[in-house]
């Protein structure tokens, strides 16, 4: 069963429309005991780092995601936020992370661009992973991005000031920057590709 993660800083309705359209069968998450019978589990993002990591841990969904991705290797994909969270440190709020991919999460320079960054913009996608979206415009509503250690992690490059990850993977690990939800048909085909994945 398809398992989108519902927290306090989140935007679960949104994904859950997405996955209707696509004709998907999905569940909340509101506490760990949700996720036993998950097959992939998408955690969306709106808020701030902080506000997620307190919130994932209150709740104990923080630590099941841990055995359940890292241990028996779900399909995940982090949306936004909920991407960004990956990585070992936040200068938002100063916030430790998952730390399940190498690297941090910084601001964009407010000197050089608008910070946030909000619409749409370009997403060129490598091929390292076991499926390659179509390169086009995605969705963004973003003040800050993330900084990978390992060049194989990222999966999609965009423009904004300068050149930065707008999408990573690693093994069954997936994230966007971009809302996939709110992207359009492109958006719905990312989506409905990690999910052939479940």
């Amino acid at each position: 069963m398809i398992k989108i993660i519902e927290y306090k800083a989140g935007n679960a309705p949104s994904v859950m429309n997405a996955l209707r359209a696509l004709g998907h069968n999905a569940e909340y998450a509101l506490k760990p005991e949700d996720l036993s019978n998950a097959s992939c589990i998408i955690l969306p993002g709106v808020g701030s780092a902080g506000a997620t990591m307190l919130s994932l841990k209150e709740s104990g969904i923080f630590f099941e995601l841990n055995d359940l991705v890292l241990n028996k290797k779900i399909p995940y994909m982090g949306i936004c936020v909920g991407m960004q969270i990956l990585f070992d440190h936040s200068e938002e709020e100063d916030s430790p992370c998952f730390g399940w991919l190498k690297g941090n999460v910084v601001k964009f320079n407010s000197s050089l661009v608008r910070v946030p960054q909000m619409g749409w913009n370009r997403v060129i996608f490598n091929d390292n992973s076991s499926f390659r979206p179509e390169d086009a415009h995605f969705y963004f509503v973003n003040s800050y991005y993330a900084i990978p250690k390992k060049n194989d992690n990222i999966w999609g490059l965009s423009m904004y000031g300068e050149e930065f990850t707008s999408a990573v993977r690693k093994d069954n690990i997936f994230g966007t920057q971009f809302h996939i939800e709110k992207s359009g048909m492109h958006g719905l085909k990312l989506l409905d590709g990690f999910l052939k994945l479940c």
